[in-house]
């Protein structure tokens, strides 16, 4: 049944002088470590393996008869515990030396220590979670926003899983059966099994097309919009960084030119996530030092989920605003006009000029030094991004690029099924391609996966975890 004989041990809270602390205990020697060490305040003598499943117990953890603190014992038998193995969690008190005394009494009387992830490692290995839900406790654990944390708790759930065994459970239905057909065509007839089964194969590829429609805006979810603030030298683009981030980050001064190379920061607006880059001023320039910070400006710009492009409303527009405007065709953009709380000598008119009406770019007055215009613009991030409402249904959402790939291979391997059926091939042809897009979805389950990828994903854990 199990993944290892060894019994392992971790501190699975932060090592920073919390209240409470937790080592955690989980092996088949679980029971009879934490009995060399814990005396408990009543039934003494009593055994850790006879206590009743899932209870609490008060004591002491003693070390030579000197106590090293008081704590409670939660106990948790086999199979019904996160790794299907005999679990002990020690509460104790959170100093980090009490904390890694105890730890060490645990490793000196038999454990040994886990290895990053090991301990949901064990839960995917001994059959209690699959892959994709295991993958989801570290984003659970990583959520930057609510967002995160629902689609997080939705796969954790198995709302991805339930999805992906559905889908092949209907591959190998149709495998199984033209394989049988094949090997017994007295008893099954494949006449005409090919229209039939390509209805079938659309249906998955459209079902597949939907799940890997989702992975941009899964992405945007969980990790943030990657935001890059451009503009020309002097606009406001650093007061504006510092205004979101709330802090003085970025220098100000009113010498252009200030910010030479890109400033990275992550700021949470309402429950949006905004990964921003604070770039160089664009504009023409025979600074050697300024040129590459305009360079890099550009290509952070090209690969971003958004842009804000700031116009001093103060001064008027002119060729390096009309570069940028040209620059930013076809991209998903916010214009700011900053600088109200001075005389205006440009506004909307002005700048409508320069854009497409068919253009989804909003015009955002602002003041970054007085911090006025802030929420319009989270509410335009909102309306560009989540259509103006952040929910989530339990809809099925890719966050893992390891899921999305899996899924296009998948998808890619059903395309092959179609043309072997539109080109009149053998029955043994439909198999082979659909056994490809089988394994592919089973990727994302950690079925068809090797040791060593694995191994790389539960590395990515916390050590307790």
């Amino acid at each position: 049944m199990l993944y290892s004989s060894e019994t392992i041990a971790a501190i699975s809270t932060a090592m920073n002088n919390s209240g409470i602390g937790i080592i955690r205990v989980s092996g088949d020697k679980a029971f009879k470590i934490v009995d060399k060490i814990f005396v408990p305040y009543k039934n003494k003598g009593i055994k850790i393996e006879e206590y009743k499943s899932h209870t609490i117990h008060y004591g002491n953890i003693v070390y030579k008869g000197k106590i090293i603190d008081e704590v409670l014992l939660m106990v948790m038998k086999a199979p019904a515990t996160y790794t299907r193995e005999d679990v002990v969690e020690i509460n104790c008190h959170g100093g980090n030396i009490v904390m890694q005394k105890i730890f060490e009494l645990v490793l000196s009387n038999g454990a040994r220590c886990a290895e990053s992830g090991e301990f949901t490692k064990r839960a995917f290995l001994n059959g209690r979670i699959d892959l994709s839900q295991a993958e989801a406790v570290i984003d659970l654990i990583n959520a930057k926003n609510n967002m995160a944390a629902d689609i997080s708790v939705g796969q954790l759930k198995g709302n991805m899983s339930e999805k992906i065994r559905k889908i092949r459970e209907k591959l190998i239905y149709h495998i199984a059966y033209i394989e049988s057909a094949l090997d017994d065509p007295e008893h099954y007839d494949l006449s005409g099994y090919g229209e039939e089964l390509k209805i079938v194969v659309e249906e998955l590829i459209n079902e597949l097309d939907e799940v890997i429609d989702t992975a941009d805006n899964g992405r945007i979810m969980t990790e943030g919009i990657k935001t890059v603030i451009i503009g020309k030298p002097n606009v406001g683009k650093s007061s504006l960084m510092n205004t979101l981030l709330g802090e003085e980050r970025a220098i100000v001064t009113d010498i252009e030119g200030t910010t030479r190379d890109s400033l990275e920061e992550s700021v949470r607006l309402n429950d949006i996530n905004l990964n921003i880059i604070d770039t160089a001023g664009i504009r023409e320039t025979d600074d050697v030092v300024e040129k590459i910070g305009v360079d890099r400006a550009k290509k952070h710009a090209s690969e971003a989920d958004l842009i804000i492009f700031i116009i001093d409303s103060s001064r008027e527009i002119d060729e390096e605003d009309i570069r940028i405007f040209n620059f930013i065709k076809d991209k998903k953009a916010l214009i700011l006009l900053n600088k109200i709380d001075l005389d205006c000598v440009t506004d909307e008119n002005d700048i409508r000029k320069f854009i497409d009406d068919s253009e989804d770019n909003e015009i955002i007055k602002i003041s970054a030094k007085y911090k006025d215009g802030i929420a319009s613009l989270t509410e335009a991030v909102k309306n560009m991004f989540f259509k103006g409402e952040i929910t989530y249904n339990d809809q099925i959402i890719i966050t893992n690029e390891r899921h999305k790939q899996a899924v296009i291979n998948s998808r890619d391997s059903l395309e092959c099924v179609i043309e072997s059926i539109e080109n009149g091939m053998p029955e043994d042809f439909f198999t082979i391609d659909m056994m490809n897009a089988y394994e592919y979805l089973g990727e994302i389950l950690g079925e068809q996966l090797g040791e060593d990828l694995i191994n790389e994903i539960f590395s990515k854990f916390c050590m307790g975890k």
